[in-house]
C-alpha cells in the first residue's frame, strides 16, 4: 500500500476544499504498524462557523436545497449511492488502511453504506403528514418538516456505515449537515465528501469537519445555529454533548452510545451454533462494537460443553494484516490497544479463567489475541464494563428468571440476544430484556429497516427505518376555521 494514492485531506466546506483557518494539521496513524499514513486539516471554532454558516445559507427557506422536489432529493441520494458502489475497493483499502479492518468487510461495510442511501432515497418523497379530526369547527393536519442544520459526529468503528446512518435520512428530511469524522479515521469521510459533490448535492447542504472534540466537536455542540446534535460514541462523551446541547438553544439529540451486552444460551441449544454466534457477537470488528455480545451467559446443563467449543472457536481466529485473508487486524489505537490489556489483566486478577489468548502479538501495531474468559461472575470489572476490544466472557446461570435479572443488572440497553429453541423462552425473553435490540437465535442483524438504538445509557432516540427519518422532521399543526354551517 506505499503507493496508495489519499486524495483528501482538506476540510469540505461548501462544496470546496479549504484548509483549516489556523492551517493546522493532524496526523492520522495507521494502526497495522503505528505509522503515520498523512496530515489532515484540522477544524476548529473558526472552521465550525463557517461551515455552519454554509450550511444554514443552503436551508434558507428560498435556497435550492429546500425548494428542490422530494423525489429529486431521492435521485440525488440513489446517484451518491452508484458513486459508492463504484468506488467499493479504493474507499475498502482507505478504510482498512485508516482503521485496520480486514479489507472484505470493509467492502462488505461499503456496499451496505451504499444500500442504506438507497432506503433513505426511496424515503424521500413518502414523508407524509395526517388529517385530524379535531374538535370544534376546524379542519386540522399536520406538516412534517426538517429540523434544520444538524451537527453529526460519528465514530472510528466503522466509519462508512455510521456515515450513512448519519447523512443518509438527514438529506432525504430535507436537512443540511455538519460532519464530524473521529480524528482517528478521517480520511474515508472525506473521500465520500467529493462522491456527495459528484452527485450534484447544492453547495453548502453537507460539510465535513475532521478534528478532535473538545475543538471541533464541542464548537458544532454548542453552535447556536445548529438544530440537531446526532452523536455515535461513548456513554461519557455522549452526556456532555447532552449537556452542551441545551446552552446557546436547545436542540434537538440523537444518541447512541456504549452497551455491555447480554448473549444468553439455553440447555435446549445447539452447542456448536450456539457457541459460533456467540463467537460472532463478541468477536465481530476486533470487539470495537457498541453491542458487542460479550457477556455470554450459559446455562448450567451445557456449560463446560460451551466453554470448550468457545475455546477452540477463539484459538482458530486468524489476526493479522487487515490486507490478507484475516479475520480480524489491530485494535484503533494505542490508548485502545493499551486499554483493553489492561481489562485483560483485571479479569485475570479478579479469578476469571482465561482459556484462550490474553495477550498481544508481536512488538509492531496493536494486534491482541482474542481473548476469552470462563468463569466469570457479574461484580468483575470485564462483566460490569464496556472493554471495546477482543475479549468474551463466559457466565454461568440456572434459571431463567435468574439471567434475566442479570442481563438488566446494567447500566446500558442496547442490545441482547437469547439462543433457545424453545419459542416460548425466546418470546419471554425478548419482552422481559431492556434493550434497543432483541436478536433471537443470531446477533447483530442490523438492516436498513429495522430501527437501531439504547435503553437507558445506551442512547437517546433511534437510527435506520422509519424511526431513523422521524429523528431529522419536526411536526407543525396547521388548523383551519371551517364552520359546519357555511353562511349563504
Amino acid at each position: 500500500m506505499s503507493n496508495f494514492e489519499i486524495k483528501y485531506t482538506k476540510l469540505f466546506i461548501n462544496n470546496e476544499w479549504v484548509d483549516a483557518v489556523s492551517k493546522k494539521t493532524f496526523p492520522t496513524i495507521n494502526p497495522q504498524d503505528e505509522s503515520i499514513i498523512t496530515h489532515v486539516a484540522e477544524g476548529d471554532k473558526a472552521d465550525v462557523d463557517i461551515a455552519v454558516a454554509a450550511a444554514r445559507k443552503a436551508f434558507h427557506r428560498y435556497s435550492e436545497w429546500r425548494t428542490m422536489d422530494a423525489s429529486k432529493r431521492g435521485k440525488l441520494l440513489l446517484k451518491l449511492a452508484d458513486l459508492i458502489d463504484s468506488q467499493v475497493k479504493y474507499l475498502a483499502d482507505l478504510e482498512t488502511l485508516d482503521c485496520g479492518k480486514p479489507v472484505k468487510i470493509a467492502e462488505e461495510e461499503i456496499i451496505y453504506s451504499a444500500d442504506v442511501f438507497r432506503y433513505y432515497a426511496g424515503k424521500a418523497d413518502k414523508i407524509l403528514g395526517n388529517t385530524i379530526p379535531a374538535d370544534g369547527e376546524v379542519l386540522s393536519m399536520t406538516l412534517k418538516e426538517p429540523v434544520g442544520v444538524c451537527a453529526q459526529i460519528i465514530p472510528w468503528n466503522y466509519p462508512i456505515p455510521m456515515l450513512s446512518w448519519k447523512i443518509a435520512p438527514a438529506l432525504a428530511a430535507g436537512c443540511t449537515v455538519v460532519l464530524k469524522p473521529a480524528e482517528q479515521t478521517p480520511l474515508t469521510a472525506l473521500a465520500v465528501g467529493a462522491l456527495i459533490k459528484e452527485a450534484g448535492f447544492p453547495p453548502g447542504v453537507v460539510n465535513i469537519i475532521p478534528g478532535y472534540g473538545p475543538s471541533a466537536g464541542a464548537a458544532l455542540t454548542h453552535h447556536p445555529d445548529v438544530d440537531k446534535v446526532a452523536f455515535t460514541g461513548s456513554t461519557e462523551v455522549g452526556k456532555l454533548i447532552l449537556g452542551s446541547a441545551s446552552v446557546a438553544n436547545l436542540k434537538r439529540v440523537t444518541l447512541e452510545l456504549g452497551g455491555k451486552s447480554p448473549l444468553v444460551v439455553f440447555n435446549d441449544a445447539d452447542v456448536e451454533k450456539a457457541a459460533q454466534i456467540a463467537h460472532n457477537a463478541a468477536f465481530a470488528n476486533g470487539g470495537q462494537c457498541c453491542c458487542a455480545g460479550t457477556r455470554t451467559y450459559v446455562q448450567a446443563g451445557i456449560y463446560e460443553k460451551f466453554v470448550k467449543e468457545a475455546t477452540d472457536i477463539a484459538l482458530k481466529r486468524t489476526v493479522g494484516n487487515p490486507f490478507e485473508d484475516v479475520q480480524q487486524g489491530p485494535q484503533i489505537d494505542k490508548e485502545m490497544y493499551t486499554k483493553v490489556l489492561d481489562y485483560i489483566e483485571a479479569g485475570r486478577k479478579a479469578g476469571a479463567l482465561c482459556v484462550a489468548g490474553g495477550d498481544k502479538i508481536g512488538n509492531k501495531g496493536y494486534y491482541i489475541k482474542p481473548t476469552v474468559f470462563a468463569d466469570v461472575t457479574d461484580d468483575m470489572k470485564i462483566a460490569k464494563e464496556e472493554i471495546f476490544g477482543p475479549v468474551q466472557s463466559i457466565l454461568k446461570f440456572d434459571t431463567f428468571e435468574e439471567v434475566i435479572d442479570r442481563a438488566n443488572d446494567t447500566n446500558y440497553g442496547l442490545g441482547a440476544g437469547v439462543i433457545t429453541n424453545d419459542i416460548t423462552t425466546a418470546l419471554s425473553f425478548a419482552k422481559h430484556v431492556r434493550a434497543g435490540s432483541v436478536w433471537i437465535n443470531t446477533y447483530d442483524h442490523v438492516t436498513s429497516q429495522t430501527p437501531f438504538g439504547g435503553y437507558k445509557d445506551s442512547g437517546i432516540g433511534r437510527e435506520l427505518g422509519e424511526d431513523g427519518i422521524n429523528q431529522y422532521l419536526e411536526v407543525k399543526t396547521v388548523t383551519i376555521s371551517v364552520p359546519k354551517k357555511p353562511q349563504m
